[in-house]
């Protein structure tokens, strides 16, 4: 108890209370006493004073100036967006435009039968038939991954979300199982497509798609349904339905209509022309 009572009636240390009385009595703790200090603290508060003048009116002046440059790059930004799109329509217009050609050609070309085969094979005619109707959609409580990326996982699918390389093996299985013709969400498959991945979206031949993944298969519906559901593509999506809750549904469908690609561009395969011989 009577250290307890000692620390509460000497709370300050004695040396500092003989310090703080020493520098009293000296007179080292107010104001400057001599008039060369006085002048020294008076010049310092005129130059603080004048460096925030100075640099509150310079952000004045220069205020007008960076909004008008903000105003400029946002003007800028504008019309090269306006620019982006109107080359964008213009790119989708020639597409269609070689389309166009492209199938009037194969009509006119001799040997109707195997034009319209080509046409078909490469995509680049519209196509109807009997065939497959297969959906695959997210888990209804689909999460992300660990750095937010829901495809940068290294699960198989362990995050409830459909990966572009779950619909590679969907699309690789149907063409296996005897697709003759496959689109997904609309967007008619060729020799040249490519499905991946940017972000959380899949794109198929540079095209963002959203889900659900409708896929289209053209080709003899209940075989083609049977084979697929049996190979390991099928076996695969049906595991990625019951571990990771997938959603998929399969049905036979008597006439599906798929449209035809987009300009299908050929730079390496060239034709092979037969030599007659004299």
């Amino acid at each position: 108890m009577s250290l307890l009572t000692n620390v509460m009636d000497h709370s300050l240390d004695d040396g500092y209370a003989e310090a703080a009385a020493r520098k009293q009595a000296e007179g080292a703790g107010g104001l400057p006493r001599t008039v060369r200090a006085k002048l020294g603290l008076a010049v310092g508060l005129v130059l603080a004073a004048l460096v925030v003048t100075v640099g509150a009116a310079q952000a004045r002046v220069a205020a007008p100036v960076v909004a008008k440059e903000r105003e400029e790059l946002i003007d800028r930004i504008d019309r090269e967006t306006d620019a982006a799109d109107e080359l964008e329509s213009a790119v989708d217009t020639l597409r269609d435009d070689v389309s166009g050609r492209q199938q009037e050609a194969l009509k006119q070309s001799g040997g109707s039968d195997q034009a319209d085969l080509v046409g078909i094979l490469s995509g680049a005619v519209e196509v109807h038939g009997p065939g497959v109707k297969l959906v695959v959609d997210d888990a209804k409580e689909a999460t992300t991954g660990g750095d937010g990326n829901p495809r940068e996982t290294s699960g198989f699918s362990d995050t409830g979300r459909v990966r572009d390389r779950d619909m590679q093996r969907v699309v690789n299985g149907l063409w296996a199982s005897g697709a003759e013709a496959v689109s997904i969400n609309g967007q008619r498959l060729t020799a040249l497509s490519a499905i991946r991945a940017a972000g959380e979206a899949i794109l198929v031949d540079n095209k963002p798609l959203v889900p659900p993944y409708t896929v289209l298969a053209v080709g003899d519906g209940k075989s083609l349904s049977t084979r697929f559901q049996n190979s390991a593509d099928g076996l695969y999506l049906n595991a990625l339905q019951e571990n990771y809750g997938i959603r998929t549904a399969i049905s036979v469908a008597d006439d599906l209509r798929l449209p035809a690609a987009p300009s299908v561009i050929v730079r390496t395969a060239q034709p092979r022309t037969e030599k007659g011989t004299s």
